[in-house]
């Protein structure tokens, strides 16, 4: 692995910084796309550091440094905007990805029994939802599950509601090939499941139903069942309602979910678990996604399990 040192740079704290990315690709097991991000964050923090002429080690990180930083981050402008050559400062979630490299590197440090600045006083930035004023009670309990689960559609279709506890936001589910596995379920998903039951007056199992048409008590729970067909044509609605610049479908929700837990730091192998693939070679083509509409379409929906 190249190293981040140069001759101006603050040496220790670069070294430090290879040796985590190295901790990550051997240890961890993490994807090549998040040490490499980790790598464009942390590098572009010793850059600021030599730009400013700061000269610390590892153990002289502190919150005024990071304020400072921080402060740095969102006054950051670059091209690439909508008109060409237009200035655009980053957003607050790629602002989020910066210190979450930080506080994963401080985290690391602290298990090598390094004294360092606990990553604890390094708060995320709080990132603003993009509400969806138009979508029901329902289709909000459905979008929220998929994002916060990384489901098949044919998986969320057959979901039960007594097979769910909302207490401890998991459930079991069984996959293609009959391959089982236990899936988590975000606050806010839980929020929105909370409400869209409370207004369910019915007796029916199925965790998702149609509601088109006359309603016989009497109606076998399958033949209410909510079908793929129907979840697929209700996204592709709010995805074109919502001008996304894709076609959005259940798969680019589920694709969006992956990515967004291998950019934030989590490792192949528990994606793989997450995701229910039965080899981890599936799950390593979400390594390679960078493609800037699915992360768009992942800020518009995913809170990370936020209120």
């Amino acid at each position: 692995m190249n190293s981040t040192q140069n001759s101006n740079a603050p040496s220790g704290l670069a070294i430090k910084i290879d040796e985590y990315l190295e901790y990550l690709e051997v240890e961890k097991g993490s994807s090549p796309l998040t040490i490499r991000d980790y790598k464009h964050y942390l590098t572009r923090f010793l850059k600021w550091l030599k730009k400013e002429n700061i000269h610390l080690g590892i153990s002289d990180i502190n919150p005024e440094v990071i304020r400072q930083y921080r402060v740095f981050l969102s006054r950051l402008t670059s091209g690439g905007g909508k008109n060409h050559g237009e200035e655009r400062t980053l957003s607050r979630k790629t602002q989020g990805y910066h210190v979450i490299a930080i506080r994963s590197f401080l985290r690391y440090l602290i298990k090598r029994d390094q004294k360092v600045m606990s990553p604890d006083k390094i708060d995320l930035p709080k990132i603003e939802e993009r509400q969806v004023k138009f979508l029901s009670g329902e289709h909000k309990a459905i979008l929220e599950v998929l994002f916060s689960t990384g489901l098949r559609v044919s998986e969320l279709a057959k979901l039960d509601r007594d097979k769910l506890n909302l207490e401890t936001r998991e459930f079991g589910v069984v996959g293609k090939g009959g391959k089982a596995r236990v899936v988590f379920l975000s606050a806010r998903a839980v929020k929105y499941l909370e409400e869209y039951l409370k207004v369910r007056d019915d007796h029916f199992n199925p965790l998702f139903i149609r509601h088109k048409g006359k309603t016989d008590p009497s109606t076998p729970d399958e033949k209410m069942r909510l079908t793929v067909r129907s979840v697929q044509r209700m996204i592709k609605k709010y995805g074109e309602k919502m001008k996304l610049p894709i076609d959005v479908t259940p798969h680019v929700l589920r694709h969006s979910f992956a990515t967004d837990l291998l950019i934030a730091g989590a490792d192949l192998r528990s994606v793989q678990e997450m995701l229910g693939h039965k080899n981890v070679s599936t799950t390593q083509i979400y390594t390679h996604v960078t493609n800037k509409q699915l992360r768009d379409v992942h800020e518009a929906f995913h809170g990370k399990g936020g209120d």
